[in-house]
């Protein structure tokens, strides 16, 4: 059974055990899931208000447009949960790998690698799509129901907790590559993920703590 097909109980139960997985990304994966939810809520809690057709046209076309593209980055969260997990396992896998003569070896470091960039992808990916719904928070929290501004906050919360695990996975996994440029690259790209998504969760942060 996939992880995302678990009841929340299960799900816990799952990470809390002696497994190491799943682990931190399929929990930043369904962290960010959660954030793209609960803003989605908020969504539906807006569109339909009278208070909300009286908008500007553009910004309810934007508004709308930006609600069923989440729906799309909470489907591809969801998605990643059981990708992390499985890009894990494959790691776990190629370490298993024979290694007694030296074509073993190479073989089994070849497959090490290969299991690692996949397994630094995944969370990679994870972050991209948490930013993506962090970009979309804003506006929200400027035309969504009032009534609902809290739980605007807690989702730019959870979906930089996500971010910032995810970046966590990357940089764990980056010393297994031989490639120090692609390391670098690596870096380069977590650090930009991890400064976007900062100023975006804090800006919302202090607009959401102002008005409530």
């Amino acid at each position: 059974m996939r992880l995302v097909d678990l009841s929340v109980r299960e799900f816990v139960c799952e990470v809390d055990s002696a497994a190491p997985a799943p682990g931190g990304g399929s929990v930043s994966a369904l962290a960010s899931a959660l954030g793209t939810g609960l803003l989605r809520m908020v969504g539906h809690l807006t569109i339909p208000k009278k208070k909300f057709n009286k908008l500007d046209e553009d910004v309810q076309k934007h508004f709308i447009h930006n609600h069923e593209v989440l729906k799309t980055l909470e489907n591809r969260l969801l998605e990643l949960i059981d990708r992390d997990t499985e890009a894990f396992n494959e790691i776990m896998k190629a370490f298993k790998m024979p290694k007694e003569t030296e074509q073993d070896q190479k073989k089994r470091s070849k497959a090490i690698e290969a299991a690692t960039l996949k397994a630094i992808d995944v969370p990679e990916n994870i972050a991209k799509v948490a930013l993506e719904a962090l970009e979309m928070v804003d506006l929200v929290s400027e035309y969504g129901n009032k009534n609902a501004l809290s739980d605007v906050g807690v989702s730019a919360l959870m979906l930089y907790a996500g971010l910032e695990g995810a970046c966590l996975n990357v940089k764990i996994n980056l010393p297994g590559l031989s490639d120090e440029n692609l390391i670098k690259q690596y870096q380069t790209k977590i650090e930009d993920l991890l400064k976007k998504g900062e100023a975006l969760k804090s800006a919302v942060l202090v607009k959401v703590h102002n008005a409530l």
